[in-house]
């Protein structure tokens, strides 16, 4: 499926709609560029899950956790992680295969561990279609 966004605010909405859909297990893969957007789809995300609590990127802690909302959230940002096996460390595996929801951006540089199925979701800008302008394609993997 394919979502337009023409304002940071429709980003949030669409993640936000995504993350009152979203269900126990759930693994959701965040790809884009630096500056496309991930972050605030992740606030949204959260948001939809019913947590009221301040979201950033966890780029430096690889992983921040949040339980007050209606199921717990596993936000991951692997964007400095050298060799997925660093994952095991942190707990990845069972946090994929917890209670919880998975939020991961840069996923790709942890492919090779990812769940055999996984929402792929693709944040991309478009400069014609404006500065603000975000194309997003989430696909089941």
């Amino acid at each position: 499926m394919v979502y337009e966004s023409f304002r940071p605010e429709d980003t949030f909405g669409i993640a936000c709609k995504m993350g009152r859909e979203a269900q126990k297990g759930q693994v959701v893969c965040l790809n884009g560029d630096l500056g496309v957007g991930k972050t605030l789809f992740s606030q949204g995300f959260a948001k939809g899950l019913g947590i009221a609590e301040s979201v950033s990127s966890p780029t430096f802690t690889i992983v921040q956790q949040y339980d007050e909302g209606r199921l717990p959230l596993y936000h991951f940002d692997v964007y400095r992680i050298e060799d997925s096996e660093e994952m095991e460390e942190i707990g990845f595996v069972d946090m994929v295969y917890g209670e919880g929801v998975c939020l991961i951006e840069w996923a790709e540089y942890i492919a090779d561990i990812l769940p055999e199925h996984f929402l792929q979701v693709t944040i991309e800008k478009d400069f014609e279609k404006g500065f603000d302008y975000r194309r997003i394609l989430v696909e089941c993997i």
